[in-house]
This record gives C-alpha cells, sequence and structure tokens, in this order.
C-alpha cells in the first residue's frame, strides 16, 4: 500500500515561488490500478515523480507499507519501485538480456538467476529468449522496445509499478497490444507488483486499465475528483457503463471546481499574468469549422468529437479553452458550444475571419491589448520582445513566459495586429502578416 500525505511541491523560478503540486493526499491499496488523469501541467508527473524521489517533496509525506520513505536511502528506495516512462531509453550499448537484469545485478543476483530472470520475464510479454536476449535495442521495433521497459520493471520483483505515460510515445496499435499484454499479466497474477500507479491524459486509456481514477486539476496540481471504476476486465469502449463514465469525466474536466459552473478563465493568472498554451490557429480554425458543419451543427459533445477527429483529451481542451477564452466557443457538462461570433468566423472569408479574430484578440487577451498599446504609442512603432518577457517573469516562470509570448506572436500576426521578427526579437506594426 502507498499513501501520500499532504504531498506539495514549489519550484523557483526567478527569485519567485511557483506552486507545482498543492497538498495532495490519497492512499493505493494492494491489487489496485490507480490514474493520474489530467490536462498537462497539472502536476500528475512531479506527484508521480515525487513517490520515487526523482523530485524531492517540498512538503508532505509518502508512505510504503506504513513506512515514512523520507529518511531511506534513494537508491534503495528507487531500486523497490519498478519505474516505466514514455522514452524507455534502453541502453544501446547493452543487449536486452543486460538490459533487464539491470538492477538484479545491482541487487547482488549470480548470473544465473539474472538469466533465468530474463527468460521468464521475456516469455510473459511473448517475445522467445533465444531470439531476441542476445540482441541490442537499436535491432528491435519501438513496442518491442517499450515491452523491455515494462519487463525491466519488473525485473527485482519491486511490488510498487509507477508509469509515466507508458503508451503515449507508440501507434494506435502497438499501444493496444502493450496495454493488453500488461493488463493480461496483471489480472493472471504473472508480475510480481502488487500496485500500479499510473499517469495518462487519454480519458479511455484510465476507464480502460484501471480501478479508480483520480482526477487533477492545475495551477497549482490537486487532486479535484475520485472516480472508481467497477467495469469487469476485459472492457469495452462500446459498453454504455465505459461510454458514460468517459462522458463523466469529460463533464469533469469542463467545469471550474471550485465554483461548478462553466470556466470562463480556464488559464492561470489573470491580465497579463494569463499563461497561455501554445495552440496554432489552423486548429483553432478547423475546431469551428468542424463543429459548425454536420452533425454537429453548433454544438458537439467533447468525447464523441474527440473520438472523430482522432484527439486525446491532451490535445482538445487546449483549443477548446482557447476557443472559450476569445468568446467563440462555451464549455459546460461535457460539451462544446459555438457562440455567435464563432458561426460569423465559420461563414466569413479570409480577410473578415482575421478581423474578428483580431477584435476578440483584443477584447479578451490582455497581452495582446498591451503589445499592440506599446507600438501604437511608440514613435518607431517597434518594441523589443524581451521587455514583455520580462514583464512576463513577473507574473511567472520564465518557460511559461516564452510559451506565452509564442502563443500571442502566432495568434497576433494572424490577426494582422503586429509584425514580429525573430532575428532582432522585435515586435512592429511594419506589414503585420
Amino acid at each position: 500500500m502507498i499513501e501520500l500525505q499532504n504531498l506539495s511541491k514549489t519550484f523557483q523560478s526567478n527569485g519567485k515561488e511557483v506552486k507545482a503540486v498543492d497538498s495532495v493526499s490519497l492512499t493505493v491499496n494492494e491489487g489496485e490500478i490507480c490514474v493520474f488523469l489530467g490536462p498537462s501541467g497539472c502536476g500528475k508527473s512531479t506527484t508521480l515523480k515525487m513517490i520515487n524521489r526523482l523530485i524531492m517533496p517540498t512538503s508532505g509525506k509518502v508512505l510504503i507499507n506504513g513506512e515514512d520513505t523520507t529518511g531511506l536511502d534513494e537508491v534503495t528506495l528507487r531500486r523497490n519501485i519498478g519505474y516505466v516512462i514514455q522514452q524507455i531509453g534502453l541502453f544501446p550499448n547493452m543487449t536486452i538480456e543486460e538490459n533487464i537484469v539491470v538492477v538484479p545485478k545491482l541487487l547482488g543476483w549470480d548470473k544465473q538467476r539474472c538469466h533465468d530472470r530474463a527468460r521468464e520475464l521475456m516469455s510473459m510479454i511473448k517475445l522467445e529468449p533465444k531470439q531476441y536476449l542476445h540482441r541490442y535495442p537499436r535491432e528491435l521495433s519501438g513496442g518491442q522496445q517499450q515491452r523491455i521497459g515494462v519487463i525491466r520493471a519488473l525485473a527485482a520483483d519491486a511490488p510498487l509499478l509507477l508509469m509515466d505515460e507508458p503508451f503515449s510515445a507508440l501507434d494506435v496499435l502497438t499501444a493496444e497490444t502493450l496495454r493488453t499484454d500488461l493488463l493480461d499479466m496483471w489480472s493472471e497474477g504473472r508480475m510480481p507488483i502488487k500496485s500500479i500507479l499510473m499517469v495518462t491524459h487519454n480519458i479511455a486509456e484510465a476507464v480502460l486499465m484501471c480501478d479508480r481514477i483520480l482526477l487533477f486539476s492545475s495551477n497549482p496540481g490537486r487532486v479535484i475528483s475520485e472516480i472508481k471504476v467497477d467495469l469487469p476486465q476485459p472492457r469495452n469502449r462500446q459498453d454504455p457503463i465505459f461510454r458514460a463514465l468517459v462522458e463523466e469525466i469529460y463533464v469533469l474536466m469542463t467545469q471550474d471546481n471550485d465554483a461548478g459552473e462553466i470556466r470562463q478563465g480556464v488559464f492561470p493568472g489573470t491580465g497579463l499574468g494569463m499563461v497561455l498554451p501554445q495552440v496554432s490557429t489552423n486548429a483553432l480554425a478547423g475546431l469551428i469549422e468542424a463543429i459548425h458543419a454536420p452533425p454537429y451543427s453548433l454544438k458537439a459533445d467533447l468525447p464523441e468529437l474527440a473520438a472523430a477527429l482522432h484527439y486525446n483529451a491532451d490535445e482538445l481542451f487546449p483549443i477548446a479553452e482557447v476557443l472559450q477564452l476569445l468568446r467563440f466557443a462555451e464549455l459546460k457538462g461535457g460539451d462544446i458550444r459555438l457562440l455567435p461570433a464563432a458561426n460569423r468566423y465559420a461563414l466569413a472569408d479570409v480577410d473578415e475571419r482575421k478581423q474578428l479574430f483580431a477584435q476578440h484578440l483584443l477584447s479578451f487577451v490582455p497581452l495582446v491589448a498591451h503589445i499592440r498599446r506599446v507600438l501604437d504609442d511608440r514613435p518607431t512603432h517597434t518594441a523589443p520582445a524581451r521587455r514583455f518577457r520580462d514583464q512576463l517573469e513577473d507574473f511567472m516562470s520564465e518557460s511559461d513566459a516564452m510559451q506565452t509570448l509564442n502563443a500571442v506572436i502566432q495568434w497576433g500576426r494572424y490577426a494582422e495586429l503586429f509584425a514580429y521578427d525573430e532575428l532582432a526579437d522585435q515586435f512592429s506594426l511594419d506589414n503585420p502578416s
């Protein structure tokens, strides 16, 4: 059993404290698969990495089987926790067998025991030991390498397995196969693991795999909801109960979790201090056009829309939320509804679209209005981008400031509100297109 008690993490950025995770408390019982689910930047991976101390908590405790891990040596702690990441990182100069038994060798297992363990694990994932153990990672496909990464995490009989986006780098078919293999091994008791804790942004994947979903919100990261999944394995995506659970999660993710109402201020910060995602204007226009057209005709169910457009939640939500910020759309109850301005946008020609987009940027994105005002007021109608980055860093981290300014640069250029010269790192009103 693993227990997190008021786990928090604060990072220092330009002399300021930025709270990434705030007082996360939860318990994962033996025999459970639990999933951290939420949008990018909500602290899921940070929380996971605090468990094996790849990131040191600022405050709070991690207990494993009732033992406070604070005083444990980091190496000892990590050798008792399996860890699988998105980019598996096999050692290229080692054979597959050598990769699998890295931790058992560090624990002092003899050569024969290591060899037997490698063969056993290869058989578990249906890869012939004689055919593959002597090979090097470069001789395996991406899916085969990810399988090796999973069994490497099982090699030393660790009771706890942490997985951080383990399938997101794989193609759809390979990811589905690996998920099925893992669940088969788990349900048949062929794994030494007692509990699994996984991070994902894929809602359907969470419902497919887990016993409990812990839904995170961002800024700072915290658990806002716990959803129990009582469906028997194997699960069917077309099962009405499965689809209802997916719908419920979309509803929760489109609500203001403090007020229970529609979210208008979906991004952290206010005014100039609002952290913005990098969403392309092509993606914004594409989503408006998709929802404007049949079969949706101005309103769409988010799970159905995501499936039709082949988006996962982490890809769809930032686009939808920028449309909401710009008052082109409304997110509520797991649905997205186009507002009148979006209807005008969908029917407009290229120049009219740019004019409408410019109006909404100036009205609803304070940073855009601020940059344009500075350019209008200066005799040269120019301003260094560094000026605005410095201002943003008074409110947010350096990386968030860079991301926010890059988003605004793209949007402003499209709307022909200003130009930006990459070489000079300068805004101007010269040919703003």
